[in-house]
């Protein structure tokens, strides 16, 4: 099953960064490559909620994809993480995504229930709420991916790669 997926990165937000680990991890995907469908990657948007937000959400709009996979830097945490929700005030919206299924066997895979309470949890809140008025069946997480170093880089990938090709939803045609 061709699916087409939209991916979203970070630029870097504090002085000392050189990059951003989200951003980091698109610019090591390939595609043109990519045997699944379609990815299209929308890098370095402003660490700011509105500007990003809306990116992310005219993107949304324009291509219509299948599911959305935000991406942010996390550089306390050692695993990829995927954010089952994301706060705004008293306000909770959940994906709608069986993270459990979705991560299952991934050794470097959690699922997180702190988005952070920054820039990555309010693009997420937003998105959420955004899917919640499209046409067409569009499923969205959250990811944060901590720093790359030699000795996790090609794991986080494989799980990465491997939670591509799962998402947004299995189906018969899926190898996973």
């Amino acid at each position: 099953m061709s699916k087409h997926l939209l991916l979203t990165s970070f630029q870097p937000w504090l002085s000392h960064q050189t990059s951003n680990a989200s951003d980091d991890l698109l610019a090591k995907l390939n595609p043109i490559t990519w045997p699944h469908g379609c990815l299209t990657l929308l890098r370095r948007l402003p660490v700011e909620t509105e500007a990003a937000s809306q990116a992310v959400i005219m993107a949304i709009d324009t291509l219509q994809p299948d599911g959305v996979i935000c991406c942010g830097m996390a550089e306390t945490r050692s695993h990829l993480t995927v954010e089952s929700n994301a706060r705004q005030g008293t306000l909770t919206r959940k994906t709608s995504v069986d993270l459990q299924s979705l991560i299952h066997d991934l050794p470097c895979t959690e699922i997180s229930h702190d988005a952070g309470q920054f820039v990555c949890e309010g693009l997420y809140f937003n998105v959420l709420a955004h899917l919640t008025t499209v046409r067409w069946p569009c499923e969205a997480i959250f990811v944060h991916v901590p720093w790359f170093t030699s000795a996790n880089e090609r794991q986080l990938m494989a799980d990465f790669e491997t939670l591509l090709a799962r998402f947004p939803a299995q189906s018969p045609d899926d190898p996973f």
